[in-house]
């Protein structure tokens, strides 16, 4: 017997937005990699150091470039969640309620 067996009767329902979405992803974050990076190879580029000039402006930027593969990280995990959700379900150790199965019920003590 396995780790895991199907539910009977478990749905499975139809994928949609979550695997174009993922697939979407990489693109998504090399073009924003760029445009945030952008800015900073420029500066480090024409310059040689990014904290010798304008200190602020190279924060913000690299502030914006993380948040922006926070979010994509965390978009990342939403749509794999959703896709597992989808799936059929498993259990391992099923419960089986007594009133679902009589012969499970106690028998009354006699005093």
């Amino acid at each position: 017997m396995g780790r895991l067996n199907k539910l009977p009767n478990g749905v499975r329902y139809p994928s949609h937005k979550e695997w174009q979405l993922l697939k979407k992803l990489p693109k998504w974050l090399l073009l924003g990699t760029l445009v945030f990076a952008t800015p900073l190879l420029h500066a480090w580029w024409q310059y040689g150091d990014l904290l010798t000039r304008d200190i602020e402006r190279t924060a913000m930027f690299l502030g914006l470039l993380f948040t922006f593969w926070f979010f994509i990280g965390a978009t990342t995990i939403g749509l794999i969640v959703i896709i597992i959700m989808k799936g059929p379900g498993y259990v391992s150790d099923p419960y089986y309620l007594p009133k679902e199965d009589k012969a499970l019920e106690n028998p009354p003590k006699k005093q």
